[in-house]
């Protein structure tokens, strides 16, 4: 950082100017993208599939709440587990900000994980989030859409994920997936993104892109390796500050 070239503001407007030609590029091609996204064709879904919801059972239709469009998120938080993954609770914290927004698209969002919904609404709790958030504990939902793997199938190291097959994985996996239910009731997928394409919810990450130090990544074991559940960033930097000062306080 304190190496880094320092110039006038006349050279710093050029090469400014020069970043933004990129980055209309890239615009651009972002926007193309996200029309072929609309041109994906669809699959109908028919499996009856029926969560576990902190009322009672809910159905995946009922996740719509009104509208023609669904986004879930496929949060991981398996069985058994103290707290839900940190990477997905850093996803998650985007989510109730959005909620009217998105509604006003005629967008629903949900999350769906794997643990039982005790174990869920007493962690939501603990984070304050509003939005709704299910249980596929008793149905097949997590296999199907290929973010939950049996023991057995890890162990046979051949599973599909982010489609293709994938050597080493994990009990639980990150993803994003839309559905639209028609007038006649039936849903259809529409699309489904996994590993970095669940980047598309982290708006935290958009904005620390545009700074100097950026993500601040590089030297880490793995890229999100640095974040914590939003309660816990305190209790990590008086750590480290002990660490660094020799325990003491």
């Amino acid at each position: 950082m304190t190496a880094h070239p320092i110039v006038s503001a006349d050279a710093w407007l050029d090469a400014r100017r020069d970043l933004l030609a990129a980055e209309k590029d890239l615009t651009r091609r972002s926007d193309q993208v996200a029309d072929l996204r609309r041109r994906l064709p669809w699959v109908r879904v028919d499996t009856s599939y029926v969560f576990e919801g902190p009322g009672g059972p809910v159905t995946l239709a009922d996740l719509f709440a009104g509208h023609r469009q669904l986004l879930i998120q496929h949060f991981m938080f398996g069985p058994g587990w103290e707290q839900g993954c940190p990477s997905c609770s850093f996803m998650a914290d985007h989510a109730d900000g959005m909620m009217v927004h998105l509604a006003n698209r005629d967008l629903a969002f949900a999350a769906v994980s794997r643990a039982p919904i005790d174990q869920i609404e007493r962690f939501r709790r603990r984070m304050g989030w509003q939005f709704s958030w299910v249980s596929a504990h008793a149905n097949s939902f997590n296999h199907d859409f290929e973010v939950s793997f049996t023991p057995e199938a890890i162990a046979e190291g051949n599973v599909s994920y982010n489609f293709a097959k994938q050597a080493r994985i994990g009990q639980e996996m990150p993803g994003l997936s839309v559905f639209f239910k028609d007038e006649e009731g039936s849903i259809y997928r529409t699309y489904s993104t996994y590993g970095r394409g669940v980047e598309a919810m982290i708006g935290a990450y958009r904005l620390l892109d545009l700074t100097p130090m950026g993500r601040d990544e590089d030297g880490l074991d793995y890229t999100m390796q640095w974040v914590r559940h939003h309660d816990l960033y305190e209790t990590a930097r008086t750590a480290k500050a002990a660490t660094c000062c020799g325990g003491q306080s």
